[in-house]
C-alpha cells in the first residue's frame, strides 16, 4: 500500500505537498531558528528533511520497536497468569494456551519450566512469611484502611525509628556491654583503668546508704540518680580498659569510641536511604503544576480506603489541595502585580515579625539556660521530695512549655506575613523544628558551660571535679530526664486532655463545645515530637548507653498510644499535609535532627576532657585520643596506610575526586533535564499537529460535501447527508476538535 502523498517526500527532501509547511511544529522550528537571507534556503530544504523524516517515523515501525514488542511480549509470556493485567476470561484462556504450548516442549524443557515455577513459589512464599514477621503488620493495614494513606506514614515512620533505636542498642548492647558480662564467664581477664589517688580520681558513690525511703526510689527512677547512677545504664559504670581472652585482647575504649561512629553513620545511610524514593518523587511533583493538578485529579484517589467517614474527607482533603494549588496560583499572580511601594511594605512587615520571633527564640532559650543553671545548683541541696522532684526536672520542664507556646505563636504570627499557604506550613514548621532542636543544643551549651567553669578560674583536671567527678554521667542523666519527661507529657497529653476534650464533644450540647470540636491529628506535630525524642537518643547514647533501649521501648508504648487515640479521640487533619504520602518530609526533620546531634557528641568527643574518675577513657585526654594511641600501636604496614588516608594530600585529592564527581553528576542532570524539556515541548507541537491536521481533514470533508451535494448526483431522500456527514469511506467530522495545545 502506498504511503499518503501529503507524508511523502522525494529525493531532494522537499515535500509535494505544501501541507507540512504549515504545521505548527513547523513554523515553530523556522522562528526559533530566524534564518538568514544568504543560508534560509538551505536551512529550510534541512529541516523540511528532518521533518518529514520524523513524520514518516510515525507512520512506520522502527526496528528498535518492534524490538522493544519482542521484548516485551517475551517477559509476558515469563510472568505468571494472574499477575498479567489481564481479565479473569482472558487469564483463562492464556493459561490453557501455555498448557498447549507446554505439551509439544521437549522433557527437558518441561522440567526447566515447572523447576522455574516452583523457585518462584518458594520465594514469594518466603517473602509472604517476612512480611508476616513485620512489626505492626495488621494494625497499620487498619489504620491504612480507615484513615488512608496520610496518617499510615506517621506509624510507618515510628516503625522505621523503633527498628533504628533498636539496632543502635544491638550495636552497644554487642560491643560495649557484652563483653563486659561475658568476660568472667569466658576465662577474661580484666584489667581496670588504675586509680592513682589524685584528686582528679574521686568519685563518691551517689548510692543511698541505711534505711531509704520509698519515694527517694521514685526520685532515682526518674532523674537516674542514686542506685542508677553506677549501673550500665550511664557511662560512669565502664571503667574497663581491657579485657583479654584466651585468643586476643579486646580494648573497650576504642570499641566504645567506634560504636559511637557506626550508629551516628548507620542512621544516616538509613535514613538517606530511606529518603532517595520520596526526594526523587517530590521533585517530580513540584516540577510541573499542570502535572500536580493531573495527579490530584486522576490519580489522587486513596483506593486503601473502607471507611465512609474516611472516603468523605478524604474527598474534603482533595477538593482543600485543589483550593490550595488555584490559591497558590493566585497568590502568585498578585506577586508579579505588586507594586513597588506593595512590596516595600510586605518587606517592612516581615522584617519586623522576623525580628518579634528572633526576640521570642531569644527569650526560650534565654530561659532554658537560667533554668539549667538554676536547676544544677538547686540540685546540691535536698529539700523534699517535691520541690527535689521539680528542681530535678526543671530544664525540662522549660523546654516543654516553650516547646509549646512558640508555635502557637508561630502560627498567628505567619498569617500577617502574606506567604502561600504550602510555604505558611512549611516555614511555620521549620521555625519549630528549629526552636526543638535548639533547645537541646541550649541545655548542652549551658551544662558545659557549668562543666568546664572553675571557681579558682584554672581548672586542674580540665573540667570541674568538684560539682561533677564523672560529667558524662551528668549529661547522660540530662539526657535520661529528657527522655522520660517527653514521654510522660505524651502520656499526659492523651489522657488528661485528648479524651476529655472526646467526652465534652459527644456528650456536651452546648455551642462552645460544638465549636471548639474534635482534636485533630496534625501529622507534622506529631513528628516533630517522635524527631526531638530521636535527637535525644542520638546525643545521650554515648553518655547513656542503654538510652537507645529506652526509646525502642518508649516509641513501642507510643503507637499504640497514637493508635488508640486516633481511633477513639481524634479525627484526621481536614487540612492536609502534602508531604505525608512521600515520608520526605519526615526525613528531612529527621537528618537535621541527626546533623544537629552530630555537633555535641563531636565536641564532647574531640575538645572537652574526660572524667578521670569513671568511663573507659581515665587514661585518655579525650575520648578521641584513643584512636591514634591504637593506630601507633599497629603494624608498620598498616600503620603507613592509615596514617596515608589520613593525611592532607589524600583528604585534598579526594575532594577533588568529589568535585568533578558532582559537577559530572550535574551536567549529566542538567543533560537529562533538556531533554526532557525538549520532550516535553515536542508532545505539546504533536498535540497542536495533531489538532491542525484534524481541522484540515474537517475542512476537506466540508469542501467534499459540498461538492457533492451541489453535483445533483443524490437519486433517494436516505442518502442525503445529513450534518455529520456519512459515506462508505468512514464515517467524517463536521466540528473541528476543542482547542487544547496539549491535546494528544
Amino acid at each position: 500500500m502506498e504511503r499518503d502523498s501529503v507524508f511523502h517526500n522525494d529525493r531532494l527532501g522537499a515535500p509535494r505537498n505544501p501541507l507540512l509547511d504549515e504545521l505548527p511544529s513547523y513554523q515553530s522550528l523556522l522562528y526559533r531558528r530566524k534564518p538568514s537571507a544568504s543560508g534560509s534556503t538551505k536551512r529550510r530544504g534541512s529541516s523540511r528533511t528532518r521533518l518529514g523524516s520524523s513524520s514518516s517515523g510515525k507512520w512506520g515501525q522502527t526496528t528498535v520497536a518492534r524490538q522493544y514488542e519482542e521484548k516485551h511480549r517475551t517477559q509476558t509470556l515469563q510472568r505468571p497468569v494472574r499477575e498479567l493485567p489481564k481479565p479473569m476470561a482472558e487469564k483463562r484462556r492464556d493459561k490453557d494456551q501455555r498448557l498447549e504450548q507446554a505439551k509439544d516442549l521437549s522433557s527437558w524443557s518441561q522440567w526447566r519450566q515447572s523447576t522455574r515455577r516452583t523457585l518462584r513459589r518458594l520465594k514469594e512464599d518466603g517473602f509472604e512469611m517476612l512480611s508476616n514477621l513485620e512489626l505492626w503488620r495488621g494494625d497499620i493495614h487498619v489504620i491504612e484502611g480507615m484513615f488512608g494513606t496520610g496518617i499510615l506514614s506517621y506509624f510507618s515512620f515510628l516503625r522505621f525509628l523503633v527498628l533504628l533505636n533498636f539496632v543502635m542498642f544491638l550495636l552497644m548492647f554487642g560491643f560495649v556491654m557484652l563483653p563486659i558480662i561475658t568476660a568472667p564467664h569466658a576465662s577474661g581477664n580484666t584489667t581496670f583503668n588504675h586509680v592513682d589517688g589524685f584528686e582528679c580520681s574521686n568519685y563518691p558513690s551517689t548510692s543511698r546508704r541505711g534505711l531509704v525511703v520509698f519515694h527517694q526510689h521514685i526520685t532515682d527512677l526518674l532523674s537516674g540518680a542514686g542506685f542508677l547512677e553506677q549501673t550500665y545504664l550511664f557511662y560512669g559504670y565502664y571503667k574497663v580498659e581491657t579485657i583479654h581472652f584466651p585468643k586476643f585482647t579486646y580494648n573497650l575504649p576504642l570499641a566504645y569510641l567506634l560504636v559511637t561512629i557506626a550508629y551516628l553513620f548507620l542512621s544516616l545511610i538509613w535514613i538517606v536511604k530511606r529518603s532517595a524514593t520520596g526526594f526523587k518523587r517530590k521533585l517530580v511533583q513540584d516540577e510541573d503544576r499542570f502535572q500536580s493538578f493531573c495527579n490530584k485529579i486522576f490519580a489522587g484517589w486513596d483506593f486503601c480506603i473502607v471507611n465512609d467517614s474516611a472516603a468523605r474527607l478524604k474527598r474534603s482533603s482533595l477538593l482543600y489541595e485543589l483550593k490550595t494549588d488555584l490559591e497558590e496560583e493566585r497568590i502568585k499572580q498578585k506577586i508579579a502585580d505588586r507594586t513597588r511601594k506593595e512590596k516595600c511594605r510586605i518587606y517592612v512587615i516581615r522584617l519586623i515579625l522576623n525580628l518579634f520571633v528572633i526576640a521570642v527564640l531569644a527569650a526560650c532559650f534565654y530561659s532554658i539556660y537560667i533554668a539549667t543553671n538554676f536547676s544544677q545548683k538547686a540540685q546540691m541541696t535536698k529539700v523534699n521530695f517535691i520541690l527535689d522532684l521539680i528542681y530535678e526536672y526543671l530544664p525540662s520542664i522549660v523546654i516543654t512549655l516553650a516547646n509549646f507556646i512558640t508555635p502557637l505563636i508561630f502560627s498567628l504570627i505567619i498569617q500577617f506575613e502574606d506567604y502561600s499557604p504550602a510555604f505558611e506550613i512549611r516555614f511555620t514548621l521549620m521555625r519549630c523544628v528549629f526552636m526543638r532542636l535548639t533547645s537541646i543544643c541550649v541545655l548542652l551549651v549551658s551544662l558545659w558551660g557549668q562543666i568546664t567553669s572553675c571557681q579558682e578560674g584554672n581548672c586542674v583536671c580540665g573540667y570541674n571535679h568538684i560539682l561533677y567527678p564523672c560529667w558524662e554521667s551528668r549529661v547522660g542523666q540530662e539526657m535520661y530526664k529528657l527522655m522520660i519527661f517527653d514521654f510522660l507529657i505524651i502520656g499526659a497529653v492523651t489522657v488528661f486532655v485528648e479524651f476529655p476534650r472526646k467526652l465534652i464533644v459527644d456528650y456536651c450540647d452546648c455551642g462552645l463545645a460544638k465549636w471548639w470540636g474534635q482534636q485533630e491529628f496534625a501529622i507534622p506535630q506529631n513528628v516533630l515530637e517522635i524527631v526531638y525524642g530521636q535527637t535525644i537518643c542520638w546525643i545521650g547514647t554515648f553518655y547513656c548507653p542503654l538510652l537507645p533501649a529506652i526509646c525502642t521501648i518508649k516509641y513501642f508504648i507510643i503507637f499504640y498510644i497514637k493508635k488508640v487515640t486516633l481511633v477513639n479521640n481524634c479525627r484526621p487533619a481536614t487540612r492536609p499535609f502534602r508531604a505525608s504520602s512521600s515520608n520526605f518530609f519526615f526525613l528531612a526533620v529527621l537528618l537535621i535532627g541527626l546533623a544537629l546531634a552530630c555537633v555535641p557528641v563531636t565536641i564532647g568527643i574531640a575538645q572537652i576532657s574526660c572524667s578521670q574518675a569513671c568511663g573507659p577513657f581515665i587514661n585518655y585526654t579525650t575520648s578521641w585520643e584513643v584512636v591514634p594511641r591504637t593506630v601507633s600501636q599497629l603494624p608498620a604496614g598498616a600503620r603507613t596506610f592509615l596514617l596515608a588516608i589520613s593525611s592532607e594530600a589524600f583528604a585534598v585529592s579526594l575532594f577533588v575526586i568529589t568535585c568533578l564527581a558532582m559537577f559530572y553528576v550535574i551536567a549529566l542532570a542538567g543533560a537529562h533535564k533538556r531533554v526532557i524539556n525538549q520532550l516535553r515541548e515536542q508532545l505539546v507541537m504533536d498535540g497542536r499537529d495533531k489538532r491542525f491536521l484534524i481541522q484540515k481533514l474537517c475542512q476537506a470533508q466540508r469542501t467534499c460535501a459540498i461538492r457533492s451535494t451541489g453535483s445533483g448526483f443524490q437519486s433517494h431522500s436516505s442518502d442525503r447527508v445529513s450534518p455529520s456527514y456519512r459515506s462508505n469511506s468512514g464515517v467524517f467530522l463536521v466540528q473541528p476538535p476543542p482547542d487544547s495545545a496539549t491535546h494528544v
